[in-house]
């Protein structure tokens, strides 16, 4: 099989498991979906869900947020890793919307990534969601399944994954591919313990190979 073959079969299985793919973060704007983003790194997005219930009921805008006691924003995430961090980057972020941005999410990787706790992954996000500008963001379940599927080199770093996988698929498919693919990984090619039965994609699998 072609890498071009594969990369069609791949597209046809996760249309068909997760033909709706969207992000699993709740939010109901751009300010909410960056914050939640940023909330995000190295925790679930259903912990996520839970403590941004709260922040956003306190505070719902960037002018809210960039005037927050830090120490009752703590108080709120706690419950995720890396909360106190996190509680400074997202009130330092707001506090340059407000000034710089006129309360606006900019639109651009430049923008985005100026501000405290946003990187590539999340600026690629926050790009494609909010703006619609096709972006594929490279998570740990992106990387694992696309190495596992010899879509990627094992020591391709986050980028070269991201390169990578922009150059294979085509580009009206790669904020759809990114939902697909974290879904895929976070539900059914999981980092241990999944059963090669299961897999639509076993014939290519390292991971079915090795059980």
């Amino acid at each position: 099989m072609t890498l071009e073959q594969k990369a069609k079969h791949i597209l046809e299985q996760l249309d068909i498991l997760f033909p709706n793919a969207k992000g699993e973060l709740d939010h109901e704007n751009n300010f909410e979906l960056l914050v939640a983003v940023v909330l995000s790194a190295q925790t679930t997005d259903v912990a996520v869900n839970i403590v941004t219930k709260d922040l956003f009921k306190y505070y719902p805008t960037p002018e809210k947020l960039a005037n927050a006691d830090i120490n009752h924003v703590m108080e709120i995430l706690n419950r995720i890793g890396l909360y106190r961090n996190k509680s400074k980057n997202i009130i330092n972020l707001s506090k340059i919307l407000v000034e710089k941005y006129n309360g606006e999410v900019p639109n651009t990787r430049k923008a985005l990534e100026s501000l405290p706790g946003v990187g590539r992954k999340t600026a690629n996000v926050v790009l494609s969601i909010a703006f619609g500008i096709p972006a594929i963001a490279v998570d740990t379940h992106v990387a694992r399944v696309s190495k596992r599927l010899g879509l990627v080199d094992e020591d391709d770093s986050v980028l070269q994954i991201e390169k990578k996988l922009m150059e294979i698929f085509p580009k009206e498919k790669w904020t759809k591919l990114h939902h697909q693919l974290i879904l895929y990984g976070r539900y059914h090619c999981t980092a241990r313990n999944n059963d090669p039965n299961r897999c639509v994609f076993r014939e290519f699998c390292s991971y079915c190979s090795k059980i």
